[in-house]
């Protein structure tokens, strides 16, 4: 079972918001009902919704942290491709 911290939560939360929860959830590797209850928790509790794994990012390392952030980065990257993929494929098709 995985543990995330507030702080990812909130980003997920917020990123959902954004693009939507499919593609969030997709985008970050979390399961789409899990993202679904992190939204719901939010609007039933506000700010104080989210309270993590106890983890915080002080505990990560400065590697751990830039690792995330690239991760996070080459999977909005591959999203690109793969809707760019499709448009030149259907494009092909005429």
């Amino acid at each position: 079972m995985n543990r995330y911290d507030k702080a990812f939560k909130e980003e997920a939360v917020r990123l959902s918001d954004e693009i939507g929860p499919r593609k969030a959830a997709e985008q970050l590797g979390v399961a789409y009902y899990t993202l679904q209850g992190w939204r719901k928790q939010r609007i039933l509790h506000g700010d104080g919704a989210h309270t993590g794994s106890g983890l915080t990012s002080a505990d990560k390392t400065a590697r751990e942290i830039e690792l995330e952030k690239e991760i996070g980065e080459l999977r909005r990257a591959n999203d690109i491709l793969k809707d760019a993929l499709g448009f030149f494929a259907k494009d092909r098709k005429r």
